[in-house]
């Protein structure tokens, strides 16, 4: 991380875990792209970033959940420049199924997968041609509480969805592009100290200046430390706060002990 220079393209930049990432990397001499529904955020973080680090910033204001915006932001992810995505952008949508909204749920798929799998696939093909390139996609840890029922935990059927797919799409690309030098993680935090839960995501939290919700949390530097630690170590999956690997090793086993259990079919 501290040899390798160029553009980092930041998704849910305007607070929080995709915030805290872009300074983190600008500090390093990475110029950046901040992609967020908040202009103001937007502007204020890139000015920060340019007078503290010297470091280019570009600002793209987008809704991700809306085709022409991820188009917008696909293209210019695509460039020979970008050489880190982090992608950052989520919203939960959280309540019971039965009674969410058909237009929320369609925004919480857009961000939480579309986008997710759009900005990879556009990042991708260049980074394989510069031979180096880094992908982060940030999940959760409720991506692995599919079977666990809500209170504490929140009513998250599509969110927890959501992030089970990111978590399962980014470690079969990492299978797949393995022997490249392409780096590829899967974030899965906790509950962290950002303003997340202050909204579902139907409509940005307002206010210029970033808050926390009242839940608390793993401080944001915490995630961001664990993050480029696993990178470092090349591990695929990183969940801030687990301390031994072995949970994610016996996951891995179980998972061959059923494919293998059941049969090779591809279906």
């Amino acid at each position: 991380m501290t040899a390798e220079r160029g553009t980092a393209l930041v998704t849910g930049a305007s607070s929080g875990i995709g915030a805290a990432y872009a300074r983190r990397l600008a500090a390093r001499g990475w110029d950046t792209v901040l992609v967020a529904r908040r202009a103001q955020r937007l502007d204020d973080l890139a000015l920060r970033l340019r007078e503290e680090t010297g470091t280019e910033v570009e600002t793209l204001v987008a809704d991700l959940s809306a085709p022409a915006d991820l188009a917008r932001v696909a293209r210019r992810a695509a460039g020979d420049d970008i050489g880190f995505l982090l992608n950052n952008a989520g919203i939960n949508g959280y309540g019971p199924f039965a009674r969410l909204e058909p237009e929320l749920l369609t925004k919480v798929l857009g961000v939480n997968v579309l986008a997710v799998t759009a900005l990879t696939r556009a990042v991708v093909p260049a980074m394989l041609d510069r031979g180096r390139g880094t992908v982060v996609n940030v999940a959760s840890q409720l991506a692995f509480a599919g079977a666990l029922p809500p209170h504490p935990l929140p009513e998250r059927a599509v969110y927890g969805g959501t992030k089970g797919y990111v978590v399962t799409f980014t470690r079969t690309l990492a299978a797949e592009l393995a022997g490249t030098p392409l780096r590829v993680q899967v974030l899965c935090p906790g509950l962290t100290a950002t303003e997340f839960h202050r909204s579902r995501g139907d409509a940005p939290v307002q206010g210029r200046e970033q808050s926390a919700h009242a839940d608390g949390g793993m401080p944001v530097d915490q995630v961001i430390d664990a993050s480029l630690a696993a990178l470092g170590a090349g591990q695929v999956v990183c969940v801030p706060g687990l301390a031994d690997q072995d949970p994610l090793a016996r996951l891995a086993a179980a998972e061959l002990g059923i494919r293998t259990a059941a049969g090779r079919g591809g279906g």
